[in-house]
């Protein structure tokens, strides 16, 4: 209980999350007499940070950055124009097309909204698309990036889990690639709905000059994905090799990136890998003091009154999740949220744990555009110059297509999981 008002009261003052669960976790030794677990305490806190898997992320986010200043980007988005042609909405989708590239490269959904909403809404409204729903179409292909591997949301899931990350990627394709189909729907009957304009007619010549030039980008998510699913590399291996590749194409292929973007990628990809380890460590602790409360246990207890089936208890926990990811951020939500019900659906329920971990984050990355916290919301507003409460409304359709997608992955967990189980 003084744990619990410990971590509400901390909260309730907007104390950083990191230092919330680093703090519950000093409050709990001290409230239960135990003084002697100081002496582990930075074991455990710097413990949480000896994890392979751990590599990858750093890596992944300097691999954005240099995306990001090295033209890759444009190119994705004259391929995706290119290999539409001219239909009905056809920027529309090929925003989304375009999303759907560039989050098998960043992994982060603010990165993404960010580039597209520099790449994409421009040109959607100089061609006649009202700006709102530009910016609307641009976040929700936003909602791809933590679910097209690579995802940094699995990377802190797997290690958090001790599950092999690779497979997490794997299992991310066929629920990324429903959710994208998905969109596609929404689109058309929002093209039928507001009339949109069809897209530039291109000639045989431009898109082979298109697909010429964004070849070598398209060859990044091809090589970060392709060695993976063919057991060439580790995750945390085939972000290294992600990363050389974007260097290598931004500068000596494109010529845009330059010595001094490089070296402010590193820095900015240091400062942003920071942040994030000392959340993870910082909920190591916490997850140690929650063991320790027999937590899990009594969670165990509480939704086996309630409930003995499996496809019930995942419902209950989408339910939750929506609610969790409308008040904080998709990363500490997996750390507050994994230790503790983790067990109870592996252990009752006897629920996947991969399968566990895609529904978790499919859920969470919801809450990236939702109100009152979400980040990705207020950063497209933001971005697009279009205010974040119409920004919700338009996004309405985009999560209700989320939901439908959800809800067939419960219903049949086995399109989750047949691909990793066969690769």
């Amino acid at each position: 209980m003084i744990v619990g008002a410990s971590f509400v009261g901390l909260v309730i003052l907007c104390v950083p999350i990191a230092f919330v669960l680093a703090i519950c976790a000093v409050v709990y030794i001290y409230a239960s007499g135990n003084t002697v677990l100081l002496l582990s305490y930075p074991q455990q806190l710097f413990g949480g940070l000896e994890n392979y898997g751990l590599l990858s992320l750093p890596l992944f986010i300097l691999l954005g950055e240099f995306m990001n200043v090295g033209g890759i980007g444009r190119r994705l988005m004259a391929l995706a124009l290119a290999l539409l042609g001219s239909v009905k909405g056809g920027l529309a989708y090929v925003n989304l097309g375009a999303n759907m590239m560039m989050a098998a490269i960043l992994g982060s959904t603010v990165a993404q909204i960010t580039i597209m909403s520099r790449l994409a809404v421009p040109e959607m409204e100089k061609q006649g698309y009202p700006r709102d729903i530009s910016v609307a179409i641009t976040a929700a292909g936003g909602m791809l990036a933590p679910i097209i591997p690579p995802s940094m949301l699995f990377i802190i899931y797997g290690v958090i889990a001790q599950l092999p990350i690779g497979d997490l990627f794997i299992a991310g394709i066929v629920p990324g690639v429903l959710i994208f189909v998905a969109f596609l729907a929404v689109i058309g009957w929002l093209g039928r709905k507001h009339n949109f304009p069809r897209s530039e007619r291109l000639t045989m010549a431009q898109r082979g000059r298109a697909v010429l030039e964004a070849l070598p980008a398209a060859l990044i998510p091809a090589t970060i994905i392709g060695t993976i699913l063919g057991g060439i590399a580790h995750p945390t291996e085939s972000a290294a090799l992600g990363s050389i590749a974007t260097i290598f194409v931004g500068a000596f292929v494109y010529r845009e990136l330059k010595l001094a973007d490089i070296l402010m990628a590193f820095v900015n990809a240091a400062k942003a890998s920071a942040v994030v380890m000392f959340l993870i460590a910082c909920a190591t602790v916490f997850s140690w003091v929650i063991t320790f409360e027999n937590i899990p246990a009594q969670v165990a207890a509480a939704m086996q009154a309630m409930t003995a089936s499996p496809v019930v208890f995942m419902l209950m926990l989408n339910v939750l999740l929506l609610f969790v990811g409308m008040v904080t951020d998709p990363i500490p939500a997996i750390i507050l949220i994994v230790p503790v019900l983790l067990p109870v659906a592996t252990g009752v329920y006897g629920i996947d744990p991969v399968f566990f971990g895609v529904i978790l984050c499919v859920n969470l990355t919801l809450g990236l555009l939702t109100p009152p916290v979400g980040t990705g919301l207020f950063t497209a507003a933001l971005m697009g110059k279009v205010k974040a409460e119409r920004l919700a409304v338009l996004l309405l359709p985009f999560f209700a297509a989320v939901l439908v997608v959800i809800l067939v992955m419960v219903l049949f967990p086995e399109m989750v999981l047949f691909l990793p189980e066969l690769l």
